[in-house]
C-alpha cells in the first residue's frame, strides 16, 4: 500500500521517471508500470 502511494507520488508529482523509481525502490520496471496503471491500491484476494 505504501509503495504504490509512494511510485504514484513519486511519477506524478516529481516526474521521476519509471526506470528511476524501480531503481530506487528495488523494484521491478513491471512492478512500477503496473501500479500506475492500477486506479486503486492493490488488495488481498483470497482464492
Amino acid at each position: 500500500m505504501e509503495d504504490w502511494a509512494e511510485i504514484r507520488r513519486l511519477h506524478r508529482a516529481e516526474q521521476m521517471p519509471i526506470k528511476a523509481i524501480a531503481r530506487r525502490l528495488g523494484i521491478s520496471k513491471n512492478t512500477v508500470k503496473r501500479a500506475l496503471a492500477a486506479d486503486e491500491p492493490p488488495t488481498y484476494r483470497r482464492a
